[in-house]
């Protein structure tokens, strides 16, 4: 048996895992369940060749879903823990482009537009290559509209801002963990930490 990576990808509506040996995937599943994910990502996980032990797993970090990816956070630590394995992170509106960009039949510069809060989405612009070009951000479907760089939008909101204008291409799409093997600079992974994309809505008390 080669080298395996087991993927979790719970950061948004889609609940997804799957495990690649030498980077080639051998098993996956995809459900898209809105919530629930803390009752699915299991029995998931133990539907796959050898219970998914991995050498390595890699998880979704955010931005999404607050409960979604502490779920996700929280699986791939203990099974690390447990399988002694390596543990490491991805963006979430990264693997989205990447997703994207593997669509197109000419790759472009896209617009990655996710649903955030509080009417906000959490946006980004991804180069052809699948690199950022420029930081993660919430911003209202208004000011996210403007800050677009490329006619190609991809994501969960991407219909709803593509709405708005004119001559935008689209792309629908949610996270995959099978897809994960295209992400840009695949080896260069975020520790296992959460990316809320936003600042926590309660602000702590200032001392007097």
């Amino acid at each position: 048996m080669g080298s395996r990576i087991l993927a979790i990808d719970t950061a948004t509506t889609a609940c997804s895992v799957a495990l690649f040996e030498d980077e080639e995937l051998i098993a996956s599943a995809y459900k898209e369940i809105g919530r629930g994910h803390a009752e699915k990502l299991v029995p998931l996980i133990a539907e796959m060749p050898d219970k998914g032990r991995a050498d390595r797993i890699i998880v979704n970090c955010g931005p999404g879903s607050f409960t979604g990816v502490r779920i996700g956070l929280s699986a791939a630590k203990a099974l690390a823990m447990a399988w002694q394995a390596e543990i490491s992170g991805y963006q979430c509106l990264h693997l989205v482009a990447a997703q994207a960009l593997a669509e197109m039949k000419h790759p472009a510069p896209v617009f990655v537009v996710m649903i955030g809060g509080h009417g906000e989405y959490f946006v980004q612009n991804f180069a052809a290559n699948g690199s950022a070009t420029d930081d993660l951000l919430s911003l209202s479907p208004e000011a996210a509209l403007l800050h677009a760089r490329s006619d190609h939008f991809a994501g969960s909101a991407a219909q709803s801002l593509a709405d708005l204008t004119n001559d935008i291409t689209q792309y629908s799409i949610l996270p995959n963990a099978a897809k994960s093997m295209l992400l840009f600079e695949r080896y260069d992974y975020l520790n296992a930490t959460p990316v809320y994309g936003r600042a926590p809505d309660a602000q702590p008390a200032h001392q007097v």
